[in-house]
């Protein structure tokens, strides 16, 4: 376990450490990082970030600025089981001989020895593990030449629900709030800066400084299995979130006069993704794999999602100005540019973003784009879009020579290495030299910003309070409850009596597709637990038992995802529709021929599928509805139903008396809104579509451009739509 020293300053910042010298100046005190003896600009707090780094950058060699353009992949912290396995002493973890927060062999030569200075955690068991865990690579990194410290990234892990849609956190000790698409129901900015305002303070405690978000992608299309993730598809509204957002995780109050105005201890690096927007894959596909890389603009609508970058990331109304570091999508967008993935895209980087937008933040390509492709199409591993007869080297180069400055997922300096020397063959060494420079100088520019330098290092005590506390709680719990959105009341069954006797079916899932392509098997669940319904009501055993029925459910999850590798084997193109129904949905009027296409996996570039069947996983969601509504009688049916995606009515709807949409909320935040504890303020973030034959003839970059559904009670289930209880 490391110990670490500190020195508090009454005109300067505190100072945390372990065997580095102190160096005092003018009554000042500073970290002699470089072991010199004398102050260097780089070590000089009092001077800017840019001209720290500058400085800083001037000094590194090749091989260590090479490490500064890298981000791990995924770690866990212990590095125990997962799709990430890692090693200690050789051998896999231990808890008997191992301390959860010890760096795993993987990470020493990371840090120790490959130069890398920003690594993902993926999750961790507990919040003393994470805090201990970052003292033990930061003084790891403190031991290095010139001491560079090391800035901790994380996806989101603040979601209430967790999602298969990301390798999101499940970290129990921080403060629990809606998906990002609930904040867009909550319809508040203020409440959307208040959420990052705490986050980032948590994360800082955590000991982490890089938030790769928010996810700024303009929802146009409801098929996209990352909707749930966004602020929303309303432009302008996306836009106020996404300043909120990146002033409440950036600033730091009190720091205006600072070298570098409003960053600060409480400061987080805002990673903005994903540029040019990533929400309008065709017929709903995802870029994660090749069979859902083109995005495209029917609508002629790209501008528009660039907007939220342009108008709210980088023209912040707080002090640190613009959002730290943008994330392009694996994406090939179709039409702007060259026909490859959006970091490879030479008009969209290089001429747009670094260009005509003078975008002068960091740039940091999504995760695993430079490897080759996976032999088969129905894989998750096959990212080089468009770059695919390219060696590894060279697609490294290409992606550097656009102006992107960090790598995504990869821990091999020798790609960046092998692309310097491949570059300077090309260009000349001046060029390459200059062009690495500029890279470190942005990258060390944001470490700086953060005060890691001076205080890298947690105390358990002093973290432990503040991660999770309940003023931090309490916040997350009624941003929940804001989120709910109430669709149908008949007969004003809400708010719900106190100790009324509900029975909950089972769900059954059927076996589908998993996010990184497994198969995932059959699955049964109990949605609700006695322990969760203690103080609200009783569980029924039995329909007949029971004042009323409650079930729970997802939104239609389609199995295959919308492509299924079996297809190809019987003459197929592999395509299937993704449905936003539970029935089994035939695309009897989809597109055909599609507007994109064009793989080396494939022998055509028609990748419509018009007249193939897909099914949901979790039709039983249907049949739990109509089995009660039939089972109950007159006695009231309830359907509390996550919202993954705008999800077709028309099939549950007439057999519900009362329908609460939650995006990823926990049962208490649900259960407060139904039994009157706090007022349903929820509003549909979306338009719920009348039938899927409406999403097949809409534009997938044209926000709410399909019929939407009116229910039985004559309601209209359009964006902003919400009763009040």
């Amino acid at each position: 376990m490391t110990d670490f020293k500190r020195k508090e300053q009454e005109h300067g910042p505190r100072l945390s450490f372990i065997n580095v010298p102190l160096i005092e100046k003018d009554g000042l005190f500073f970290k002699d990082l470089a072991r010199t003896g004398e102050l260097l600009p780089y070590e000089d707090w009092r001077l800017p970030a840019k001209e720290r780094a500058a400085d800083l950058a001037g000094r590194l060699s090749t091989d260590e600025i090479a490490g500064l353009m890298l981000i791990t992949g995924h770690q866990n912290v212990p590095g125990a089981g997962g799709p990430f396995p890692a090693s200690y002493d050789g051998a896999p973890y231990d808890r008997e001989k191992t301390a959860p927060w010890e760096l795993t062999d993987q990470q020493k030569v990371m840090v120790g020895e490959e130069n890398i200075r920003n690594i993902l955690q993926a999750g961790t068991e507990s919040s003393e593990a994470s805090v201990r865990w970052n003292n033990e690579l930061q003084a790891l990194a403190e031991a290095q030449p010139f001491g560079i410290p090391v800035s901790i990234a994380t996806d989101p892990r603040h979601g209430a629900s967790s999602s298969s849609a990301e390798f999101k956190s499940t970290e129990e000790g921080v403060s629990k709030w809606p998906e990002g698409i609930g904040f867009a129901a909550v319809s508040d900015p203020e409440v959307v800066k208040t959420f990052a305002e705490i986050a980032s303070k948590e994360y800082r405690a955590l000991g982490i400084s890089t938030a790769l978000g928010p996810q700024i992608d303009l929802s146009t299309e409801p098929r996209w299995m990352r909707m749930e993730d966004t602020l929303g598809g309303d432009t302008e509204r996306t836009i106020a979130y996404t300043k909120a957002y990146c002033d409440g995780m950036q600033t730091t109050e009190g720091r205006e006069n600072a070298p570098d105005p409003g960053w600060g201890r409480d400061s987080v690096l805002a990673m903005v993704k994903h540029w040019p927007g990533g929400g309008t894959g065709e017929g709903g596909r995802d870029a994660h794999y090749a069979f859902g890389e083109f995005a495209v603009y029917p609508g002629n609508n790209s501008e528009e999602h660039m907007r939220p970058f342009l108008e709210g990331a980088y023209h912040l109304d707080g002090p640190t100005g613009k959002a730290a570091a943008t994330m392009p999508y694996y994406t090939i967008s179709w039409g702007l540019g060259e026909k490859v993935g959006n970091s490879y895209n030479s008009y969209l980087i290089r001429d747009l973003l670094r260009g005509k937008y003078a975008y002068d933040g960091v740039i940091c390509t999504d995760w695993g784009i430079v490897d080759d492709p996976w032999p088969e199409m129905d894989s998750f591993g096959s990212r080089c879009y468009g770059v695919e007869s390219l060696s590894v080297t060279e697609r490294h180069l290409r992606i550097i020579m656009n102006g992107v400055d960090q790598f995504g997922g990869s821990v091999s300096t020798a790609c960046i290495r092998d692309a310097y020397t491949l570059g300077c063959d090309l260009y000349g060494e001046e060029v390459m030299q200059a062009r690495f420079r500029e890279s470190a100088e942005r990258i060390l520019t944001n470490l700086f910003r953060l005060g890691l330098f001076e205080d890298p290092f947690l105390d358990v005590e002093e973290s432990l309070a503040i991660i999770g506390n309940a003023e931090f709680m309490k916040a997350g719990l009624r941003a929940q409850q804001q989120s709910i959105v109430i669709l149908k009341n008949k007969n004003n069954i809400f708010p719900l009596k106190k100790g009324i006797r509900l029975y909950i079916p089972e769900r059954h899932l059927s076996s589908r597709k998993a996010f990184m392509r497994n198969m995932l098997p059959p699955s049964t669940e109990v949605p609700i637990s006695e322990e969760e319904a203690e103080g609200y009501f009783t569980i029924a055993k039995s329909p007949e038992d029971a004042d009323a029925a409650l079930i729970w459910a997802e939104s239609p999850l389609t199995a295959n995802k919308g492509y299924d590798g079996a297809d190809t084997k019987e003459g197929g193109n592999g395509y299937y529709p993704i449905s936003l129904q539970y029935r089994p949905y035939t695309a009897e009027t989809a597109r055909d021929p599609s507007i994109a296409g064009g793989d080396p996996h494939e022998k055509s570039a028609n990748r419509s599928y018009r007249g193939k069947t897909s099914t949901a996983c979790n039709e039983c969601d249907l049949d739990n509805i109509l089995e009660m509504r039939k089972a109950m009688g007159e006695k009231p049916v309830i359907v509390c139903l996550e919202m993954h995606n705008p999800t077709v009515p028309a099939e549950f709807e007439p057999a519900a008396d009362g329908i609460a949409v939650q995006f990823g909320v926990t049962k208490r935040a649900m259960f407060d809104v139904l039994f009157g504890n706090c007022p349903s303020e929820g509003k549909l973030p979306c338009r719920l579509p009348k039938n899927m034959d409406v999403i097949e003839q809409h534009c997938e970059d044209l926000f709410n451009d399909y019929e939407a559904y009116r229910d039985s009670e004559g309601n209209i289930y359009d964006y902003g739509f919400g009763l009040t209880v």
